[in-house]
């Protein structure tokens, strides 16, 4: 009985040695993980702002658009400053509509509970009036608003152009992306001073300044980002759901400080 006892504690030790040498090799690169599930819910760290949510599906979250309007899912637990954020995501279609803020502005809280005005699409479109009123409550920055323009998003949008795209900062800098449909991706999200840089499955699409205004197209369509604002230097990120058919699922949503040159 003894000797069988030596034999199992040496093998649990040796167990417990290898996985602690995992989780030293897990961290060596820095990668720290921002939990998205705990005990089968959405973590509670995560707060909701503006209309629909999301849903717990096969260990991932995914969008659950609602026909009154945009929303996001913000992470409220810590301000990210300069550091690299990594999201692993995947959309259903092409035209899924989704995206990934960043530097957003504390105010953002306080839209909590106030969605702004809604879309009424009972006629199987959207109503003139109620286009009217989101136009102008977009531009009062209410609701999920406030983050478009009071932040940076990073698209996830397979069909849009070169500005509307995936890995583009939303209508400020255009990404160089190709659609993969149906994949899983890796983005990966350079916060440095004025610079965002999105590196998507490896491979450099977006690089933005903030501080080079010269280059930013002006504001041409309303759901477009205001350029007066100016971002945080540590802010806030969120997780956009779309319209309704807009599916996008997200698995993972890590940080790092920026890597050592």
């Amino acid at each position: 009985m003894h000797a069988m006892f030596r034999v199992m504690s040496r093998l649990c030790l040796a167990i417990a040695a290898i996985l602690f040498e995992g989780s030293l090799l897990a961290a060596a690169d820095g990668w720290r993980v921002l939990p998205l599930l705990a005990n089968g819910h959405i973590d509670p760290g995560w707060v909701q702002v503006g209309w629909g949510g999301f849903a717990i599906e096969a260990g991932a979250l995914r969008t659950a658009p609602d026909p009154r309007g945009l929303g996001l899912l913000v992470y409220r637990r810590e301000r990210l400053g300069d550091c690299q954020i990594r999201v692993v995501f995947k959309v259903e279609q092409a035209k899924a509509n989704s995206g990934v803020y960043v530097r957003l502005s504390d105010g953002i809280f306080e839209q909590i509970g106030k969605p702004g005005a809604a879309f009424d699409r009972s006629s199987g479109k959207i109503s003139k009036p109620t286009m009217e009123a989101m136009k102008a409550s977009a531009e009062r920055d209410e609701g999920p608003w406030y983050a478009v323009h009071h932040g940076y998003e990073v698209q996830i949008m397979d069909t849009g152009d070169a500005y509307h795209r995936t890995g583009a900062i939303y209508s400020l800098a255009p990404s160089s992306a190709k659609p993969k449909p149906g994949e899983w991706r890796t983005m990966v999200i350079t916060l440095e001073g004025e610079r965002v840089l999105v590196d998507l499955d490896g491979e450099r699409v977006t690089a933005f300044d903030a501080a080079a205004s010269a280059a930013v197209p002006p504001r041409k369509n309303w759901p477009e980002p205001k350029r007066e604002p100016k971002r945080p230097a540590a802010g806030y990120i969120g997780l956009q759901n779309h319209d309704p058919g807009d599916i996008v699922w997200f698995k993972e949503v890590s940080v790092r400080p920026l890597p050592i040159r």
